[in-house]
């Protein structure tokens, strides 16, 4: 059974084990100013890296660890929080927590092969088409300072 197809069939019975979910996730910008975007195997679009919060793991415990697994960034200075957003289209208990990292070094064009199929520095008016409409949300309200809104 593939990535996707297990992660399907054991979503419901995770969420309803759980009653609020927690992810992290990076608006990791470079020195040019290039934000650095994931498009998922198992989702469309394109996404911030990050990932979800495990027991017994800080919001920026989680932050690192993600951001390393997934896209090969270490973080060199602490993250910002921009904010926690509720996003509720799939499951009505799931938040993100949103931090800008601009203090990093990445190995590469490393990329998380299977649960990542594409990662990519963008800059901010040459965005990919079909960029997840919350990521879209968070980088107009960090590089064009558009007013920040509690949903995703």
């Amino acid at each position: 059974m593939g990535f996707r197809a297990l992660n399907a069939l054991l979503r419901p019975i995770w969420r309803m084990r759980r009653g609020l979910t927690l992810g992290a996730q990076g608006v990791v910008i470079d020195g040019d100013g290039r934000v650095l975007l994931v498009r998922h195997g198992y989702r469309p679009g394109w996404w911030f890296p990050g990932g979800g919060v495990e027991w017994g793991e800080t919001i920026e415990t989680a932050l690192e660890r993600e951001l390393e697994e997934e896209v090969g960034v270490r973080l060199t200075g602490p993250p910002l929080l921009h904010g926690v957003f509720g996003n509720f289209a799939s499951f009505p208990g799931d938040h993100i927590a949103v931090f800008v990292v601009r203090q990093f070094e990445r190995r590469g064009d490393y990329y998380k092969r299977g649960e990542i199929a594409e990662a990519s520095f963008f800059e901010r008016a040459s965005l990919p088409q079909l960029v997840n409409p919350g990521t879209e949300a968070r980088l107009a309200e960090i590089f064009d300072q558009a007013p920040r809104r509690t949903l995703w």
